[in-house]
């Protein structure tokens, strides 16, 4: 039997919401979209949604829709091409979804997001009210990076990065990646005939990385290792993925069918993290970065404290309160990260201080932590230890 299908039984059982992320290689072939596959898999998603599951879509392939609806004979290269491009293929593409979920008689959203729409707390929050509104109303989400105005977001995986945020803002039970490969293999498989696929991943997915490329195709932006840094991030928040080829009939259904043994099959590590932390952990852009001594490192770790003024050891940026920043040892490793207190300008006066010293050479005391424990997330690096975590 396989050793996925255990694992399925279980998370099949208490199945309420799956957030679906479809890759540009699935929707085109860099001339027009693939009418036939969306259709089927607006079908498949149409038959969970039937089954009472909420479904909420990530789709890629405005880009591609736009390179063919424009007649370009290459992908378009600068930043306002792609935007441009975005602007004509988004179009295209949601009526396609809009007209195969109506055939069904089911109502589709679409939902257009930037990173600035998941940095910002008020406008996170704003997303995921807006998410669970349409959600209790039986409506599809159907979610795509803004590109006609994002800049930086127009990178590698970004639509696999999207997925895994937009699964813990609905607090999904599942994340499905599909794309045209069968799942996470222990070697390149168009190198290595003989490489295994990987049927499930029940322990420390950072460490899969290594058997995980960064190529895509051609009409794609992220290859196996966004796939799986999206997994890690899902899992840190109680999150299963899979991964799986959506080019095969019924995938959908064939994912959530306990006896079915389908892709990779990447289980959730540990406790949940909240919400807020996993926002913390992986929305925000760090603006700075505190080297902290040994001790407060050890306190925040195994402890689960607060970062104190007097474990400061240097400030680096030009940062603000209420700003992300590292938190990092003297050697320069990353441990943490939070919402700081006071600015980077206040902390180097105040650095490693006592606490009850800070109003007297500040002239005012927000807190006596630089930064809240409850405003502190643990990256992967030190959660891979064996020392305890909050």
């Amino acid at each position: 039997m396989s050793a996925q299908l255990p694992h399925k039984t279980k998370l099949v059982k208490k199945l309420r919401r799956v957030v679906v992320k479809i890759g540009s290689s699935l929707l085109s072939d860099r001339r027009r979209i693939d009418r036939h596959r969306l259709e089927a898999l607006a079908a498949d998603a149409c038959a969970l949604h039937d089954r009472g599951i909420d479904v909420v879509l990530v789709t890629s392939g405005a880009i591609a829709s736009g390179i063919a609806r424009m007649g370009l004979a290459q992908a378009p290269k600068t930043i306002p091409e792609r935007q441009a491009a975005a602007a004509v293929g988004q179009i295209g593409l949601m009526a396609a979804y809009e007209e195969f979920f109506a055939a069904r008689g089911k109502l589709v959203a679409q939902i257009l997001l930037t990173g600035d729409d998941l940095t910002n707390r008020r406008r996170y929050l704003n997303a995921r009210n807006t998410l669970e509104t349409l959600l209790a109303a039986r409506v599809v989400p159907v979610a795509n990076e803004n590109d006609t105005v994002a800049v930086d977001e127009i990178k590698l995986g970004e639509n696999d990065n999207l997925s895994a945020l937009i699964a813990t803002l609905v607090d999904a039970d599942l994340l499905v990646i599909l794309s045209d490969v069968d799942g996470l293999y222990n070697a390149d498989p168009r190198l290595h005939p003989d490489a295994a696929l990987i049927d499930v991943v029940e322990r420390n997915p950072t460490g899969v990385l290594a058997y995980a490329t960064d190529s895509a195709g051609p009409v794609g932006t992220g290859g196996m290792a966004s796939k799986i840094t999206a997994a890690i991030k899902a899992s840190r928040a109680g999150i299963a993925t899979v991964i799986a080829n959506g080019i095969q009939a019924h995938v959908l259904q064939k994912i959530v069918d306990p006896d079915t043994s389908i892709g990779t099959l990447i289980l959730a590590q540990g406790d949940r993290l909240t919400r807020r932390k996993h926002w913390i952990a992986y929305s925000l852009k760090p603006r700075g970065t505190l080297v902290v001594d040994q001790g407060a490192r050890d306190a925040i770790i195994k402890r689960g404290r607060s970062l104190l003024p007097s474990g400061l050891r240097e400030v680096q940026g030009n940062f603000g309160d209420g700003d992300c920043v590292r938190c990092i040892t003297a050697n320069g490793v990353e441990f943490a990260r939070g919402l700081i207190n006071y600015s980077a300008a206040d902390l180097d006066k105040i650095k490693g201080l006592h606490s009850n010293r800070i109003e007297a050479v500040l002239g005012y005391k927000t807190s006596d932590e630089i930064i809240h424990r409850d405003d502190l997330v643990l990256t992967e690096v030190e959660r891979d230890s064996p020392a305890p975590d909050r």
